[in-house]
């Protein structure tokens, strides 16, 4: 959880996971060189050195608040034309007041006021989106704007365990969501690398994809009603399994962008948390492509087979250096398998045995089980990969856990790369 931590007013993640500017350059002397081009390290404005305009709007207090670093964390999304703004100081269409609700109530009383003001209200989760979806920046410049951030409603409401669903408020960050269905046995597994900070709302007003290559990918296969207030009212969806009835209304929202209303909560499909696990990394001689031929085949052919892999992820030789998976020398074909109750070893043989026909050569392969000493209750705490294996030893598992390392702090190396006026985007 959060707790009292701060979110930097520009760049990823909080405050004190800043990095000094001493180990960006540090970081720089190893960067530069191997890419060839890049400069020496600049420092970013500084919060109190940030030029923000006046509120246009009179805070009423209470959930409201003007607070000059509120509203700088509100001002920009996460895209790299985002961090390169907040690191030079350039906050130019900053929100003139961010509410904070607390439940329904407040939602309303923030859409009730804003129509009063003749103000336009932006939803705000994680703040991780790139696509200019959370930036204030209107048609009418002189319209005042709101930032409704959501983050204050996270909480876990109510859990079917017989038919595996949870109702859960839209603003619970990812690592909060899954620490309070852990409490029950269950788990949502929608892992999208900015899970640290996105939020639920945020997946689905997005149509988040996650970390899985097969099965329920995206967060609206993990959908089954949608709750949101709008300035009209209320609006929710019918929590069924399954309808075949005419379009489904939680189309509507999803992939919404916050435009149609507030998504306060939702009924999410769970399951119960992974405990047997298989994991594998082939290697595959790189081609004259990013990928060989080889390497391409055996992933259509696994994806084809129908042995629904919870991670197949083909990564080139230049990526494995990079992240520390590989020494460069080979492409790599990750392959994972997970289960609740039901062994996963059989489904891995047959996908191993696929990546061998067409050329590849197992460089590592682990499993885990309930039994297994590290197999315990955290063995649900990571998505079936290379980097999330709970057993193995020695260099394959320092390896794997390189990579997942890798993945989730493409992030905050992006932060590094703008203080070195380096681009690096997906």
């Amino acid at each position: 959880m959060a707790g009292n931590r701060r979110l930097k007013h520009w760049g990823w993640g909080y405050e004190d996971q800043q990095s000094s500017h001493e180990e960006i350059v540090a970081a720089s002397e190893g960067i530069i060189p191997m890419l060839g081009f890049g400069q020496a390290p600049e420092r970013p404005v500084e919060l109190d050195q940030v030029e923000l305009r006046e509120s246009r709007l009179d805070s009423p207090g209470g959930i409201f608040t003007e607070e000059k670093h509120q509203r700088t964390v509100h001002a920009l999304g996460k895209a790299y034309r985002d961090i390169v703004r907040g690191f030079y100081g350039q906050f130019d269409n900053p929100p003139d007041l961010v509410a904070f609700p607390e439940d329904e109530a407040g939602v309303e009383e923030v859409l009730s006021r804003a129509a009063d003001w003749g103000a336009a209200v932006i939803p705000f989760g994680g703040g991780t989106s790139v696509c200019g979806g959370v930036e204030p920046r209107l048609a009418d410049p002189d319209r005042p704007v709101v930032s409704l951030d959501m983050t204050r409603m996270n909480s876990l409401l109510e859990v079917d365990e017989t038919s595996l669903a949870a109702r859960i408020q839209a603003g619970a960050r990812g690592p909060e969501l899954e620490e309070q269905l852990k409490a029950q046995g269950l788990t949502l597994r929608h892992f999208p690398q900015s899970f640290e900070y996105a939020t639920l709302g945020g997946w689905i007003v997005t149509r988040a994809g996650g970390h899985f290559a097969t099965g329920e990918t995206h967060v609206d296969d993990l959908t089954e009603s949608i709750r949101a207030i709008t300035p009209d009212g209320e609006w929710e969806s019918r929590r069924l399994p399954g309808s075949g009835a005419g379009p489904s209304p939680d189309r509507m929202l999803l992939g919404s962008e916050g435009i149609l209303g507030v998504v306060t909560e939702a009924w999410m499909k769970v399951r119960p948390r992974p405990d047997f696990k298989a994991t594998a990394t082939v290697e595959f001689p790189p081609g004259d492509a990013a990928f060989s031929e080889a390497a391409r085949g055996a992933v259509r052919l696994i994806a084809q087979s129908r042995l629904m892999p919870s991670n197949l992820r083909l990564i080139d030789s230049s990526e494995a250096a990079t992240t520390m998976a590989g020494d460069g020398s080979a492409t790599l074909l990750i392959i994972g398998f997970e289960s609740h109750g039901q062994a996963v070893e059989d489904r891995m043989d047959q996908a191993v045995a696929i990546a061998e026909g067409e050329g590849g050569r197992v460089a590592s392969r682990s499993s885990s089980t309930p039994t297994d000493e590290s197999g315990g209750e955290d063995s649900g705490d990571r998505a079936a990969g290379p980097a999330n294996s709970t057993t193995g030893s020695g260099e394959d598992e320092a390896g794997a856990d390189r990579w997942r390392s890798a993945f989730l702090m493409a992030p905050y190396m992006r932060d590094t790369f703008v203080a070195c006026g380096i681009i690096a985007e997906t």
